[in-house]
């Protein structure tokens, strides 16, 4: 074989040594790639199961918190409905007007109950000595032991505050300019009431308190500007259950401090009785002192002229002889 040949074989054979190779690398390469494929497969297969379960746990979660609030829903239908029967009910019982003023009454003796103690106040009490009693009066000292009485009383004008309310639903200004209208009217006729029948100095204070038992009909009449009205024409201060409260807070104060007072002037007077017995006493016991002094001097005096006394007569005896001693003692 000549050189040319054995170049070509040699040649041929690398070129399958290369190809071998090739195949080798790209076969190695291709299980590699197989794995990594496979490996990948597996991590999204797994990120899905994950998903797909936390996906389920969240579904799962929105059903029960879905059933929840139908069963919360459900719960508040049931308040809806029992509030609005509640809501007939209180209706019906403002529309009575013998209802409406014993809820009132009811609602302030709870709150005097509360704040003051049961010698601070009495119930119904005929200021003026007739029939007409006032509902509660808070009692303040007078003179000679007397007491002046505070009236308060309840006064709940159903019909025109519900019309105005009415007529804050319907949106029409007309008639909540009427409904308004009407419940000024209602106040001012309830504060010349009180102040015809309970206002009688010196019996009571120059001034009474008209008291309404909900806070958004004391709204009303603030909104109104009725307070200045009624202080100033009739000598009424209008409360609702909270500014009645602080009311009866301040009274209380007042009633501490005169009581403070009092007990001050009882312990001054207790002082000074002390101290006049304790002047007479220091006064005797000068006067004993003195007798005292006095009865020492006479003892000293006493004791000296009967020591002298006998010391001479001693003095005598011890100058005699022995006769004379034994002449004495025969």
């Amino acid at each position: 074989m000549d050189s040319v040949t054995i170049g070509i074989i040699i040649a041929a054979g690398a070129v399958i040594l290369l190809l071998i190779a090739v195949i080798v690398i790209t076969q190695s390469s291709i299980r590699s790639l197989g794995s990594m494929i496979a490996d990948t497969q597996k991590e999204a297969a797994d990120r899905q199961r994950d998903q797909l379960s936390w996906q389920n746990e969240k579904i799962s979660q929105l059903n029960t918190n879905l059933a929840d609030s139908m069963n919360r829903l459900n719960v508040s239908m049931g308040e809806m409905k029992n509030m609005a029967s509640g809501v007939d009910d209180l209706k019906r019982l403002m529309s009575n007007v013998k209802s409406r003023g014993i809820l009132g009454e009811v609602q302030l003796g709870a709150i005097l109950e509360d704040i003051l103690s049961p010698e601070q106040y009495d119930e119904n009490v005929p200021v003026k000595g007739g029939s007409e009693r006032v509902e509660y009066a808070v009692k303040f000292p007078g003179d000679e032991g007397n007491c002046v009485y505070l009236p308060i009383d309840s006064k709940f004008p159903g019909d025109s505050y519900l019309k105005l309310l009415d007529a804050y639903d319907t949106g029409d200004r007309n008639e909540v300019k009427k409904g308004s209208d009407a419940l000024r009217h209602a106040i001012i006729k309830a504060a010349r009431d009180i102040k015809d029948k309970y206002i009688y100095p010196p019996l009571t204070t120059d001034f009474a308190i008209m008291f309404l038992p909900f806070e958004g009909l004391y709204a009303e009449v603030l909104r109104l500007n009725l307070v200045e009205t009624l202080q100033r024409e009739y000598r009424i201060n209008v409360a609702g259950p909270t500014t009645m409260g602080a009311m009866l807070n301040s009274f209380q104060l007042g009633f501490r401090t005169m009581a403070l007072r009092q007990n001050s002037g009882e312990v001054w007077d207790t002082l000074q009785k002390v101290r006049t017995e304790f002047d007479k006493f220091a006064s005797v016991l000068d006067n004993l002192q003195n007798r005292l002094d006095q009865s020492q001097k006479e003892l000293e005096k006493l004791v000296g002229v009967r020591t002298r006394s006998i010391q001479k007569v001693l003095d005598k005896a011890s100058g005699l002889s022995d006769t004379d001693k034994q002449e004495m003692i025969k």
